[in-house]
């Protein structure tokens, strides 16, 4: 909580506000979050696996990309927490993670481009 009076009084009671506010760890949280989401080709590939399980080839089809630049792209949201993976055989399949995070990042991408799921 901040106890030191502004140096400016402009008549509005901050105190509520600053009694409120998250920590700076969860800001710092936030942006990690979002630096994930900074690059096109990360959030059509997140865009994606918020609609169906794909591997790496599959998805580099579909974004029209080498398969290295999409598994180093999926390496970094999973890091993040966005999209998990499962093996099965040699093969492994990408979705984006069940987290209220995930699901709420989906419905902000949807809205911002105003695209509606297909599913």
């Amino acid at each position: 909580m901040h106890n030191t009076p502004l140096p400016h009084d402009h008549g509005q009671n901050v105190t509520n506000i600053l009694e409120h506010m998250p920590k700076e760890e969860d800001f710092q949280l936030l942006s990690a979050i979002f630096k994930l989401l900074g690059d096109g080709s990360r959030i059509r590939i997140f865009w994606i696996l918020c609609h169906c399980e794909e591997c790496v080839l599959n998805l580099s089809a579909m974004v029209d990309m080498s398969s290295p630049a999409v598994s180093h792209h999926l390496k970094q949201l999973k890091a993040g927490g966005l999209i998990t993976s499962r093996r099965a055989g040699k093969e492994v399949y990408y979705k984006a993670a069940c987290t209220h995070h995930a699901r709420l990042l989906h419905d902000m991408v949807e809205r911002l481009m105003e695209i509606t799921c297909p599913i």
